[in-house]
């Protein structure tokens, strides 16, 4: 034995002690253009906002650079920017949500119908709202990670099922701003504005960029937020590393629906009053999908960030509002929304593509 082992140290004692290397692979300009792309997704929704800003500052001077200009577009934006940022987080796991703006709706309808209905306070009201957001939230979630159903099945089920109830239980009916002003004007809260130097910012618009951050630094820098990247990205490869793929969806459908709540909350001190026939039960949906692509989150899961969600609403708010105060026709908005959109999944297929 003792042989053995000095002939293994004789032998080893020769060897080269050199630490084996790698020529360094020099990258061209696009695939140095790539790899920013991949590691920070945000950028390109960020260039293609500040391009537009400086685009119509130059066209219509300093009337859209003022500052009530620019935050009109934060107080446009503000409904949008809510859904978008629950939209991403179902977009992030690879799947859809096609009731978020039918759920902010309904949850507006219980906030109003409860306090003016039932009498119950205000503030009770609210909190009722966004418990059943949330349990709207929990049943999506338990359908597509306890029963396996397709997303995009369950969740335009719901938005039927939603709307439907709206109508039904709000029997169609508006309740007006000046009643709700007169007798419950918390219901309205977060349409009340604060003043900071020429600009005028709605509690709305202070909500929308709290959660818009809150929601960025627990994706980034917690590990439910790894594990919301983690299951988009591999669900199978996720659960053989340790994530309950159950509990991450189920959490994170929850989260959308009470961010939906808000959002119903929102409109209401959006809009001062509450209607069941709100556009945005139809049209949200669109909307926030429409600001996750542009913003440059991947459809296909587990990439993506909310401040890119966040950029495409504003993205959106820029071109209506530089368009209308253009005197432009309103259809070349959607025009160019179309052109922003096929270009952001061109992008996202060609990061995939070269990072494969």
């Amino acid at each position: 034995m003792t042989n053995n082992t000095d002939n293994y140290e004789a032998a080893t004692s020769g060897a080269s002690s050199d630490v084996a290397s790698f020529e360094p692979h020099h990258k061209g300009m696009v695939g140095r253009i790539h790899d920013l792309l991949h590691s920070t997704p945000s950028l390109v929704p960020l260039i293609v906002l500040l391009a537009a800003i400086v685009i119509f500052g130059i066209a219509l001077g300093s009337k859209f650079f003022s500052p009530f200009a620019l935050t009109l577009i934060l107080q446009q934006v503000q409904i949008v920017g809510v859904l978008a940022a629950a939209q991403s987080l179902i977009i992030l796991t690879a799947g859809i949500d096609l009731s978020v703006g039918a759920t902010a709706v309904l949850c507006s309808v219980i906030m109003g119908q409860f306090t003016f209905r039932y009498g119950i306070p205000a503030p009770m009201a609210v909190i009722c709202g966004l418990a059943i957001g949330t349990a709207i939230g929990g049943l999506n979630g338990w359908l597509v990670s306890k029963v396996k159903l397709p997303p995009f099945i369950v969740t335009l089920g719901m938005w039927q099922i939603v709307l439907a109830a709206n109508y039904l239980y709000s029997a169609n009916e508006t309740i007006r701003a000046q009643d709700i002003e007169a007798e419950a004007p918390f219901l309205q809260f977060l349409g009340n504005t604060l003043k900071i130097g020429g600009a005028t910012f709605t509690f709305g618009v202070i909500l929308m960029l709290i959660l818009v951050l809150t929601l960025a630094y627990a994706l980034r820098s917690t590990a439910w937020g790894r594990h919301v990247y983690a299951v988009g990205d591999d669900a199978d490869a996720a659960e053989l590393a340790g994530v309950s793929r159950h509990k991450t969806i189920l959490s994170v459908y929850m989260l959308v629906g009470f961010i939906c709540g808000l959002a119903g909350w929102v409109m209401i001190g959006r809009f001062g009053s509450v209607s069941p026939s709100a556009t945005t039960g139809v049209i949200g949906n669109i909307q926030s999908i429409t600001a996750v692509v542009i913003g440059g989150i991947s459809l296909f899961g587990g990439r993506g960030s909310i401040l890119g969600a966040f950029f495409g609403a504003l993205i959106v708010g820029v071109f209506e509002l530089g368009l209308r105060m253009g005197g432009a026709n309103p259809q070349w908005t959607y025009l160019l929304i179309g052109v922003l959109i096929i270009g952001a999944v061109t992008v996202d297929q060609w990061i995939r593509k070269v990072s494969a």
